[in-house]
């Protein structure tokens, strides 16, 4: 019971500590984070477009969109992702998070779509990017590019021993600006 009142103790006297000690920001993290961050820049913004899904009953077409946006302070990306079906019911939605660990070297993507979670490796290259989702026997591959102000992203199902099956393809055209989702926070006051 003593150790059990002296933890007690411990911890009621630590508690007001803790603000404090979150507040104590490692500068050069946040600038690693936000240069790493520059090199997505492009993908801020509203973006529109085609996209068509192959199912097992055919090709399936919707209108995509992106509302991409920096947070705090440029060191993460905000994006939804959502799919419009030709009678402007919502066919998709997805929320990510885009982030760079500068102790690893690694953006990391959180992406929740359909019912389901995941955190995956987003890799830039010189006019894109690329993540891959583990599926158990097989892998899901994304591959984004942005040419001549057209964002295309494909899906590619990768199983070992066979060519790629191409199953997702948007292409996307930037519509506007947005301040979202840094604009317009609480009121200080």
């Amino acid at each position: 019971m003593k150790q059990f009142l002296r933890a007690a103790i411990l911890a009621a006297l630590l508690v007001p500590l803790a603000p404090a000690a979150a507040q104590n920001a490692d500068p050069q993290a946040i600038a690693a984070q936000r240069e790493a961050m520059g090199r997505l820049a492009w993908m801020d913004g509203i973006w529109r477009g085609p996209a068509t899904t192959q199912t097992p009953s055919g090709p399936h077409s919707i209108t995509q969109t992106e509302r991409i946006g920096p947070m705090l302070g440029g060191t993460l990306k905000v994006m939804e992702g959502r799919g419009y079906n030709a009678d402007g019911s919502t066919g998709f939605n997805a929320f990510g998070i885009l982030s760079y660990d500068p102790a690893t070297s690694t953006y990391r993507l959180h992406s929740y779509a359909q019912g389901r979670a995941g955190d995956f490796v987003l890799t830039p290259t010189g006019d894109g990017y690329v993540w891959t989702i583990p599926a158990g026997t097989f892998s899901i591959r994304y591959t984004a590019t942005l040419a001549a102000g057209t964002w295309t992203e494909v899906g590619d199902r990768l199983v070992p021993g066979q060519p790629p099956q191409r199953f997702f393809e948007m292409r996307l055209s930037r519509a506007s600006d947005t301040d979202w989702p840094a604009a317009n926070g609480p009121d200080p006051r």
